[in-house]
């Protein structure tokens, strides 16, 4: 697909509608920027053909479901070269939710969702801590989360 499609308004209300609420139906999201059906299904798959859109996505309250911890850890590697090592070992840990290659004091910066602060020293201690391309962490556990949005086009 064309490399240089440029977005117009109704691309960014489409984007935005879908943003608020990834399962909104495409007649709907019709409805409300006065286009056919078909135009939003066509300019859909032209944004993903591109890479712009690069799926959906559900959101979880993972309190409700009994994850009650979420920390960042500030990740030394041994090496900045050992970032690839470092995060392939970190996907196979199912809390580790994001990875973040950083500038500044720390090499990696990583999200984890844990039931309690027990099931974090565990992962902490018993996974994370044992992989060889990581040195050391420092660990920051979140009081409240205020605000998770998407950016408005």
């Amino acid at each position: 697909m064309a490399q240089n499609y440029e977005l117009d308004n109704t691309d960014y209300q489409i984007l935005n509608l879908l943003m608020e609420d990834a399962m909104m139906p495409f007649t709907e999201i019709a409805k409300k920027i006065f286009v056919s059906p078909g135009t939003v299904h066509v300019r859909m798959k032209r944004l993903r053909d591109i890479g712009i859109v690069k799926g959906s996505e559900l959101i979880i309250d993972f309190q409700k479901m009994g994850f009650d911890v979420t920390a960042f850890l500030g990740v030394f590697l041994d090496r900045n070269a050992n970032f690839d090592e470092a995060s392939k070992e970190l996907k196979k840990i199912p809390e580790v939710v994001e990875i973040y290659n950083m500038t500044g004091t720390y090499s990696v910066f990583v999200k984890l969702v844990c039931r309690d602060t027990r099931h974090l020293r565990d992962v902490l201690y018993g996974q994370i801590l044992k992989i060889k391309a990581i040195q050391r962490t420092e660990t920051f556990i979140t009081l409240d989360e205020p605000l998770n949005r998407q950016i408005k086009l």
